[in-house]
């Protein structure tokens, strides 16, 4: 395992030859070979990968068993000279029975044979004419010049520290698999050697279950099938390779070749056991259903990764699907959860009119959005909606026009209501000098907004909808008790990369000319609060982002940290991969982050409602509970002994 957590494995399917023992195991040292040099830890081949999956009744020939007997031993012996776990399929015999096993390599010795629990015997299967089923017991049998080799299902690989389970082909597919066991009993990655032959349609669902069944068992799931090479008397074999981690693939190979397959990938240990940790229902589950006479055998790999590589992509926008079907499915998804959470507000509390401050900017216009849906769905008349469009010292032409041309596509209530005047007497008031443009210069404006809304929502008998997102959250980017504050967040649960795309999401399904071309524009302007004066050529000089850093970053950050709660070196190495050539960028505001993550707590203590839509959110009633007075300093510095 690596510094940052990373275990490399290889899923490899070798070009094979039915009943040739000697050149299907040379076809398996040279994938490990590469294996190896592609810095994996531990490969997996199909399922009677030393003498193909089809050799029928060959399986029972004195021949066959000698072939077996004098490729373990040279096999055995590749995995020392490779310095690398290799997991075979292979036939073993014991008490005059055989079996269908994967057998592990490592250091020049087999150190574990793993029999096969669950036969198929149906369809195009008939395995029982040749194996028998695992008996569920622990026990020693010979292998080749090996004796006393542990035999038996209930027993994990530990290799480098990482704790490997085993399971072959049908195993996956019953109701309650070993792997299930296998990951209560302390396995991080699940490892299947299987011969499943292909029909139309069969790929799909199999991608799904391993995809699920790593879910399920908050695990990898490294899955190797037959390929070519293997008998076509009635079946074909696509040489499936799949490596998955908790219900995503990661990797997965090229079907139907007939060259040999090899796929290589890094998985998160680190994340996978954070999970497990933070799911407290999964140690409920072991405790009550692990068996405690697991055999845990012990290995070392050799970790050699040239270069400073990591084989698994790393997602720049972690919050923001990445094609245009799963970017509107995702889109319309967030809107109903948020237009689900202001409905159910509204019945609750019998309010007719709500009060949203509308800026031009993005979260005030998605806020908007969400109100008039909301509206659209109860049946209410818009005009309940007031838009107050409150003009300050920082307003441009453009964020102003744009919130009136909006409100007026829309069809709400819509007031203006200029701030200037009441905050210059403001200033008067507590002896502040309007030139020194200042936080105090900022946040009386801020202020001044919140209480006009608040007042307003009194006027109306309403209630004022917050529009800040969770990015802004996560920073302390607002003003406590001025835009901070609402009688419902219904952005809480957004992140700012994905405010963008839901805006746009807007565009596609509004009906007005109008309301779409203002909402394309406010798509297109910088993110600002416009709180200080604008340029001389009326454009916006505040940009946030110069101020705080980008949102892009600063999400990536708060995803990691938040979703599995990472130190900041490994962020930062993970962000330096999403975002190449942006280094020192990146240590510059993973700083910020964390210095501001920390210091802005207090201001999430008391956040208004506000719907999760998402993985993570911060409300404080929900994922994410800290003390206001915690300190960042290992955070910042690492810890210090």
């Amino acid at each position: 395992m690596t510094e940052h957590g990373f275990f490399r494995v290889a899923a490899g399917v070798p070009s094979v030859n039915v009943a040739d023992c000697k050149g299907n195991a040379e076809a398996i040292l040279a994938v490990a070979a590469e294996a190896a040099r592609r810095g994996a830890e531990l490969v997996v081949t199909p399922e009677m990968s030393v003498t193909a999956y089809t050799c029928g009744d060959l399986f029972h020939n004195a021949v066959m068993a000698e072939g077996v007997a004098n490729v373990v031993d040279f096999l055995a012996r590749g995995s020392e000279a490779l310095g690398i776990a290799l997991v075979v399929g292979v036939p073993v015999t014991k008490c005059g029975c055989q079996y269908n096993c994967a057998a592990v390599m490592a250091g020049g010795r087999v150190v574990a044979v793993i029999p096969k629990s669950y036969l198929p015997n149906y369809n195009e299967f008939y395995e029982r004419r040749w194996w028998h089923p695992a008996d569920g017991s622990l026990s020693t049998v010979s292998v080749g010049s090996f004796d006393d080799v542990p035999f038996g299902c209930d027993q994990l690989i530990e290799i480098n520290g990482v704790k490997v389970g085993i399971e072959l082909c049908e195993d996956l597919w019953t109701a309650i698999p070993p792997s299930s066991r296998h990951s209560l009993a302390g396995a991080e990655v699940m490892l299947n050697l299987s011969a499943s032959d292909d029909v139309a349609g069969k790929y799909a669902y199999l991608r799904g279950l391993v995809a699920q069944q790593s879910a399920r068992c908050m695990a990898a799931y490294v899955y190797a099938g037959a390929g070519y090479g293997e008998s076509s008397t009635d079946l074909v074999f696509d040489g499936k390779a799949i490596i998955a981690e908790n219900g995503r693939i990661l990797r997965e190979g090229v079907r139907w070749q007939s060259e040999t397959q090899l796929v290589v990938a890094d998985v998160d240990i680190e994340a996978l056991r954070r999970d497990r940790m933070h799911t407290t229902t999964w140690g409920d589950t072991a405790a009550r259903e692990v068996n405690a006479h697991y055999n845990i055998v012990k290995v070392a790999a050799r970790v050699d990764v040239a270069g400073d590589t990591l084989l698994r992509d790393v997602d720049p926008m972690p919050f923001v699907p990445a094609g245009d079907d799963d970017m509107e499915a995702r889109c319309s998804e967030i809107t109903n959860i948020q237009v689900a959470g202001l409905a159910r507000r509204l019945d609750a509390t019998r309010t007719k009119h709500l009060v949203v401050g509308i800026s031009g900017g993005l979260d005030s216009t998605l806020a908007l959005l969400i109100a008039v849906k909301t509206y659209d769905r109860l049946g209410l008349d818009r005009k309940g909606i007031v838009g107050v469009t409150m003009p300050g010292f920082g307003t441009t032409g453009r964020t102003y026009n744009n919130a009136l041309t909006l409100m007026r596509a829309l069809g709400i209530t819509i007031r203006e209501i200029p701030i200037a005047d009441a905050v210059n007497l403001h200033f008067r008031d507590i002896g502040h000098d309007p030139s020194v443009t200042d936080v105090t210069y900022e946040n009386s404006q801020a202020r001044e907004r919140t209480q006009i809304l608040m007042d307003i929502a009194n006027q109306t008998g309403g209630m004022v909808l917050g529009t800040g997102d969770l990015s802004e959250l996560a920073l302390g980017w607002a003003t406590y008790n001025g835009d901070h504050m609402s009688m419902y967040g219904v952005n809480a649960g957004v992140p700012k990369t994905l405010v963008r795309h839901l805006v746009k999401y807007f565009v596609a399904i509004t009906d007005s000319d109008e309301a779409r071309t203002a909402l394309a524009d406010i798509i297109d302007t910088p993110i600002s609060p416009e709180l200080t004066p604008a340029a001389a050529d009326g454009t916006i000089a505040q940009r946030t982002e110069d101020l705080v850093g980008p949102y892009e970053l600063h999400d990536f950050f708060l995803y990691y940290t938040l979703r599995y709660g990472f130190t900041p070196a490994k962020i930062e190495y993970l962000a330096c991969r999403a975002f190449p050539g942006r280094e020192e960028e990146i240590k510059k505001w993973i700083k910020v982050f964390f210095r501001r993550f920390f210091n802005q707590q207090f201001k999430r203590s008391c956040l208004p409602d506000g719907p999760k839509v998402g993985s993570v959110c911060l409300s404080p009633r929900g994922d994410w509970r800290m003390p206001s007075d915690a300190s960042s300093s290992m955070w910042l510095n690492g810890p210090r002994v």
